[in-house]
Formats: structure tokens, C-alpha cells, sequence
């Protein structure tokens, strides 16, 4: 059927409406004779069925799909025999009504930590300059850190060109490695004051030299307690981790965030800036310049960067533990 013609309600319309009572009794008449149907104008049982067709996974109905287009749904609606004919556009725009988008997907990782909640909160606490149920104090401060590991410099068979009219900048595809880097880093939150150094691996060392690099200068050197955000990765895991940084510095406090959720970790904000600015192309003539523009990018996004705007508060993580449907019993289940 052709899409529907201007002076016809629209479908959304049609729907809100709701369908009167011999609506089940005009749906069977329209699917076994859809010629007495006007053109392009479609009963709002097969808005609903479409659209709950979108919202199925592909395996469950048999296909051999990852995901579905709307091609593929206007296919599978005439197989099933939920219309006769019907455009990709009227499909597409039936679904655009609802932010229905089958065809796209997003990766993430179900919370596994039974004490995802209080271990996250404890974060957003600090980015809200609180801990505990006290506001910090003036000479307390919250640092964020982790590393960002095999970082490459892949030296290029050919030198790349610069940007000209009608020609982006060409970098050859072919390259050697030169080596790879472990690049350290540490964000102050509040301060978009950055400290950071280059490895060649990550650990239990390189890390207590990156603590050392940030607690020997002012004002971290002299402050009442300095907060380091950290995951759970092996350089700085546990309550040993907690033992052996507390016994260098005893102003220093980890706080370890919940399993598998780096994203609470501003300083990964940072990693991706770097990724995108620094990174991406990855062209360099040796491992030693990738050090140095590593650290020239970060002397100089110190000098223009300010904090990052932190939106996401407690009540937004109670919400979306409530919309994920979590609980502890559940938690402890899934780890």
C-alpha cells in the first residue's frame, strides 16, 4: 500500500484514539480482503503488531538475523500475515514515533556486585564533595586514576600527507611496531589538575610511582585526606592495595568502585580525549615521541580544560538499580 496522504489522520492519531468494539471484527474483514481497506490507511491492531514484531529479538522468531531493519520486518509481517503490502517508510516511520530502533545495539555489563549501590554512591558522594554524610573540607581533595595500557607507535611505511582542498589527510595503511607504552594517569576532579607517566608495563610499581608523582607536591603533600578513585585492576586491588598506599601516605584514602564499572571513573573520560586527540591517527616515528606528545597533550589540556560537569547523581543511580529491576539477592546471583 502507498504511504498515507496528507489529509488522512495520522497513524499516532489513530492509535491515542484507541479502537472502538468491532475493531477485532474489521481487523479479520481487512486481512481477508485488504482491497476494501482505503489506501494506505492501516487498522491500529497492526500498528501494535509491527511494532511489537520490532521489539522481538530475531532468534526468538527463527531468524537467522543479529538484529532486524525495517526491510526485514515488512518481510516478516507479510510472512506471518500481518499485512498484505506495506513501505519500509510507513514502518520506519511508525517506529520513529515510539524511538523504536531494532537495527541498532549497545554493549554494557549487567551490575555484578552485590554492593554495586553503596560502592557507587561512595563516588558520586565524592564528586559531589561529600563523604559519609560530610561535606568535604577545603584542604580535602578527590583524585581519580587508572591506567591506559598498550598504547602503540606504529611508525608508518610512508609519511603521511597533509589536509589539502578535496583531500582529508592520508595516512598509509602499512606500519612496524615501535614498542607500546602504559600511560598512568591521575585526575584531580575538582581542580582538572592532571599528573601522568608513561610505563612499559602496568603494576603494583609503576602505580605506587604514579602516587608518589601526585602525594609529594602541594597541596596533596600537606592535605588533611586525598581520595583516589580506583578500579578493580591488579596494581591496585583490595584491601592490600589499602594496606600499602595508606602506609606510604596516611592522608591517602582508596575507594575502590564496583566491578566493571569504569565509567563511574572520570579520569576514563580524559583516556577517551586522549584517544580521539592524541591517538587517532596512530602515527608516530618512535616510541619516545609517543611519550612525549602523550605528555605534551597533557600539559597542555591542563592549561585549557576545566572540571567536567558530573550530572549523574545518587538519585540517578537508585533509579537506574530500580529500572534494571536489581537487588542484592539478585546481585550476588549474577557474580
Amino acid at each position: 500500500m502507498t504511504r498515507s496522504p496528507r489529509r488522512f489522520p495520522s497513524d499516532a492519531m489513530s492509535l491515542a484514539s484507541g479502537a472502538s468494539a468491532s475493531s477485532m471484527k474489521d481487523w479479520r474483514a481487512w486481512r481477508s480482503a485488504p482491497a476494501r481497506v482505503a489506501p494506505g490507511r492501516f487498522p491500529p491492531e497492526v500498528v501494535v503488531q509491527i511494532k511489537a514484531l520490532a521489539c522481538e529479538l530475531p532468534a526468538t522468531r527463527g531468524l537467522p538475523l543479529s538484529r532486524l531493519s525495517t526491510a526485514d520486518i515488512v518481510r516478516e509481517a507479510q510472512r506471518c500475515g500481518i499485512v498484505a503490502t506495506i513501505s519500509d517508510k510507513t514502518v520506519w516511520r511508525w517506529l520513529h514515533d515510539d524511538a523504536i530502533r531494532p537495527w541498532q545495539h549497545r554493549t554494557w555489563i549487567f551490575p555484578r556486585d552485590p554492593e554495586f549501590a553503596v560502592k557507587a554512591g561512595r563516588i558520586l558522594d565524592l564528586y559531589a564533595r561529600r563523604y559519609e554524610g560530610c561535606a568535604l573540607e577545603p584542604d580535602e581533595f578527590v583524585v581519580s586514576a587508572d591506567e591506559k595500557t598498550s598504547i602503540q607507535a606504529r611508525l608508518r611505511l610512508h609519511p603521511s600527507t597533509p589536509p589539502r582542498p578535496g583531500q582529508a589527510v592520508r595516512v598509509e595503511h602499512a606500519y612496524t611496531r615501535g614498542g607500546a607504552w602504559a600511560y598512568l594517569a591521575a585526575l584531580d576532579v575538582h581542580r582538572a589538575k592532571l599528573f601522568g607517566r608513561c610505563e612499559l608495563t602496568t603494576g603494583i610499581e609503576p602505580f605506587q610511582r604514579l602516587v608518589t608523582q601526585v602525594m609529594i607536591q602541594p597541596p596533596y603533600r600537606d592535605a588533611r585526606r586525598v581520595f583516589w578513585i580506583v578500579d578493580n585492576g591488579s596494581s591496585h586491588r583490595g584491601t592490600a592495595c589499602v594496606r600499602r598506599l595508606q602506609a606510604a601516605f596516611p592522608t591517602l584514602v582508596p575507594v575502590h568502585g564496583p566491578i566493571h564499572a569504569s565509567w563511574l571513573n572520570q579520569v576514563e573520560i580524559y583516556f577517551s580525549i586522549v584517544q580521539r586527540k592524541v591517538l587517532t591517527p596512530n602515527d608516530f616515528r618512535s616510541l619516545d615521541e609517543v611519550e612525549e606528545r602523550l605528555l605534551g597533550f597533557q600539559r597542555y589540556y591542563e592549561s585549557i580544560a576545566t572540571p567536567f560537569e558530573w550530572r549523574f547523581t545518587k538519585d540517578d543511580l537508585a533509579a537506574l538499580m530500580r529500572r534494571l529491576g536489581t537487588d542484592a539477592a539478585a546481585l550476588a546471583a549474577a557474580a
